[in-house]
């Protein structure tokens, strides 16, 4: 900063440990500017501390007033013998003397430091660490040439001189300190990575989290642009408040990097919403910028994080940081999903807030830690006595913040024809209602009828030992047990009892009428990413309504919210065919390292397991389904209605035309048919196994193919798979070409178009990944015309 001719926004350097902090200086160089300022500053510092303390005191003469006699107005000592400049190596620096006369009042420095005879040698070295900043924002003020920033140099020069005078600490006199805006930038990152990817896995969001520490940890270090720079590069912008804002960040967060006199603040933590839009979108070009000419300085750990993850982040970031109505940037999301300030470098996972789904709790469900805070309308008890109704989730509400930012799939059906059609099914005059559940209605249908009237509840209860017991509650609880046994005769009731009244298990009670007459009794096991489900039973004389089926959804829902997505449990031979139909199976996600110990095995039963979904809404799945499926009807009914037309035979056939073009038959094209395309098709399968063979050769050695060797990990691209619905890698179509799964060129060419689609889908335009799939696809679309498959 100092040492250059103004304050320019500049991109960090990224080494071995990825992303890295710019220093202080012109244009974030390192080891530039005030990077070199503070350290050479600090050198001296220590230097001076380690002097004599005379010598100390001729320093600190320097900067304090004469106090001899007769009103002296002399304000510094000035040597009558000053050394040269620049300063000589080879010169020795002479004996301090006490007695030495002042150049200008031609008093003693003895009667400039009289002040400082009794302070102690802590006080002496802060104020010497005080002159040193002096000097240097001394040089700062001359060498700079932005008028604004001279003339802050100038007023943090002013303020720490008075310092040293009144031998007082500095303080800077504002309107106003920080914060300076609410919620800071480091909060809103924090709520960013909850809003969108809380629903993530375990590891997966540890690599978002990364990312937001890397990106906190560049805005702490960026360089802000000169008002007089950004005036010239944008004009129509609030030059006032961005002069303002640069002035703060210059006195709080930048000067006080090499000046340590000064109190510093992060950037993050003192400044919103307005100085990051000020600074956006030049900081991502750059940073990308940066990230891809120096890719190749990158360890391989690092290249994927920083070249596929971090543009993906950025885009996501940058429409949350100019959307008009982003929640991220409201108090109440502050409030509600994280309840406090989080520190800086430290992204914490908070609770799903995508998914609004409610449950009446009792104490017992908040008790262990393990399981995430509690928002505010889950934190006490009598939510208990609060209507019920008022937990259930509408029908009409949306079931995800995304799902209009579904990214278009090719192939996807017009969404204009969609509302169109939804319309008239949703219509109440062209659907009569009915209490009536049809043959082909879903197993929860009339359970979840109920739970709209209000006559069955869900509630998530548990016993507690460090809270007031709950009547209610422990009722509950004895009805739950009562069910189980009755239900499960071979279960012991000593042991059911037991896990039903033992804290660390809850169950989900599914109550009618106020009382009891099912449930699922679980116990969850954060830190190991599972779920053991040890009862589930609804009483006999009200099973065979869809009970058990929403019971389990809601279950799941429940478990999305709390971020677990994996159920186990040892299910008996009555037992099996009820979680299959629930999407159990034998085949268990769940490492063996990750359960063994935690869960008890049963002699007779069979392990299964579940995985979640967290992007399905398991209590209105069903209607989703059902309204696709009209949907679907619909649309067939109206293509039917367009191609229904009579159309007059064919005359020509009698006029002695031999054949016509199946394109010329009238009505041929409405019901959806195509003309094949004119490529070449090779018949012989060895033939086309060999061209084919040739060409994926040619393809996989291809400089651009590295991205695309293999699928892509979990881990290294979180959220891929929800985002991709049909992956497709290199490796994977070797292994098919080899099974001789391609028989045709279509199916090949298909996959091949899947790979570069996906990849443009997931990855941001300027990605390096973007690029090596445009780059390969035409390399590809050449040597298929090259031998021959497709028409040049």
């Amino acid at each position: 900063m100092a040492d250059s001719a103004g304050i320019q926004q500049g991109s960090p350097a990224i080494g071995a440990a990825g992303l890295v902090p710019a220093a202080p200086g012109a244009a974030g160089t390192e080891g530039s500017g005030a990077a070199g300022g503070s350290a050479r500053i600090a050198v001296k510092k220590a230097q001076l501390r380690s002097s004599p303390r005379p010598k100390k005191l001729e320093k600190l003469g320097v900067y304090s007033s004469c106090k001899a006699e007769g009103a002296c107005k002399c304000n510094g000592w000035k040597s009558q013998n000053p050394p040269p400049t620049p300063p000589r190596t080879d010169q020795q620096s002479n004996a301090v003397n006490l007695q030495d006369p002042c150049r200008s009042c031609s008093h003693t420095l003895g009667d400039h430091v009289t002040h400082l005879e009794n302070v102690s040698e802590d006080e002496m070295n802060r104020l010497l660490g005080i002159v040193l900043d002096v000097e240097y924002l001394y040089t700062c003020v001359h060498k700079e040439e932005d008028a604004d920033t001279k003339q802050v140099y100038f007023s943090l020069f002013k303020l720490l001189r008075k310092s040293i005078l009144q031998m007082g600490k500095p303080t800077l006199e504002a309107q106003e300190s920080p914060p300076f805006e609410k919620p800071s930038i480091e909060q809103g990152v924090n709520n960013f990575v909850q809003y969108k990817f809380s629903h993530l896995p375990c590891k997966e969001r540890q690599t978002i989290m990364e990312l937001a520490k890397m990106f906190l940890n560049q805005i702490n270090y960026w360089q802000l642009e000169t008002p007089s720079q950004r005036r010239q590069r944008v004009t129509n912008d609030d030059a006032a408040g961005y002069k303002a804002n640069y002035t703060r960040w210059l006195c709080y967060c930048n000067v006080p990097q090499f000046c340590d006199s000064l109190p510093r603040y992060e950037t993050a933590q003192i400044f919103g919403r307005t100085l990051l839009r000020s600074v956006f979108t030049v900081m991502r070009k750059q940073l990308l910028e940066q990230a891809r000419q120096e890719k190749d300085k990158l360890p391989p750990e690092k290249r994927t994080l920083i070249l596929t993850h971090f543009p993906k982040f950025l885009s996501m970031l940058e429409e949350e940081v100019y959307s008009h109505n982003s929640p991220i940037w409201c108090h109440e999301f502050l409030v509600a999903a994280s309840g406090g300030q989080i520190p800086i470098h430290t992204v914490v996972p908070g609770l799903p807030v995508t998914r609004p789904l409610h449950y009446s709790t009792s104490p017992a469900s908040m008790e262990p830690a393990s399981c995430g805070s509690v928002s505010p309308a889950r934190k006490t008890a009598p939510v208990l006595e609060t209507n019920p109704g008022l937990f259930k989730r509408k029908p009409s509400e949306p079931l995800h913040h995304e799902e209009n930012k579904r990214p278009r799939v090719v192939g996807d059906i017009p969404m204009e024809l969609i509302s169109e059609v939804m319309a008239t099914i949703t219509d109440p005059a062209a659907i009569p209602e009915t209490s009536l559940l049809t043959a082909h209605s879903a197993r929860d249908e009339a359970a979840r009828i109920e739970e709209r009237r209000g006559v069955i509840e869900f509630h998530v209860i548990g016993n507690s030992l460090n809270q007031k017991p709950n009547k209610r509650i422990l009722m509950w609880l004895v009805g739950l047990q009562n069910v189980f046994s009755h239900q499960l005769p071979r279960m012991p009731k000593e042991y059911i009892t037991r896990l039903v009244f033992d804290p660390k298990h809850k169950t989900l009670s599914l109550i009618k009428d106020g009382r009891v007459i099912g449930g699922i009794c679980f116990r969850m096991f954060p830190s190991q990413g599972f779920t053991e489900i040890v009862f589930c039973a609804v009483t006999s004389n009200e099973q065979v309504k869809g009970y058990g089926t929403h019971l389990m959804n809601h279950l799941k829902e429940y478990h999305i919210k709390h971020e677990i997505l994996n159920f186990l449990t040892y299910a008996d031979e009555y037992a099996i065919g009820y979680f299959k139909k629930q999407g159990f199976s034998k085949d268990i996600k769940v490492p063996k390292a990750k359960y063994v110990g935690y869960i008890k095995d049963y002699e007779g039963a069979t392990l299964m397991g579940c995985e979640l979904n967290p992007s399905i809404p398991y209590t209105e799945f069903s209607v989703i389904i059902k309204k696709q499926k009209e949907i679907i009807k619909k649309l067939i009914e109206r293509k039917q209605a367009q191609i229904r037309k009579v159309y007059p035979g064919l005359s020509c056939f009698k006029e002695g035309v031999r054949q016509i073009p199946i394109e010329s038959i009238p009505g041929i094209r409405e019901t959806g048919w195509k003309p094949l395309s004119k490529g070449k098709e090779l018949r012989d399968p060895d033939q086309l196994y060999s061209a084919l063979k040739n060409i994926l050769q040619h393809v996989k050695s291809h400089q651009n193919a590295w991205p695309f060797m293999e699928p892509v990990k979990k881990t290294d691209a979180p959220g891929y798979y929800q985002v991709i619905r049909f992956p497709m890698d290199l490796k994977t179509m070797s292994e098919r070409l080899k099974s001789r799964y391609y028989t045709t060129r279509k199916l090949f060419m298909a996959d091949m178009q899947r790979i570069f689609t996906n990849c443009r889908e997931y990855n941001p335009p300027e990605s390096e990944y973007y690029k090596c799939a445009n780059l390969l696809e035409k390399f590809f679309y050449t040597k298929i015309k090259e031998a021959g498959l497709i028409e040049k």
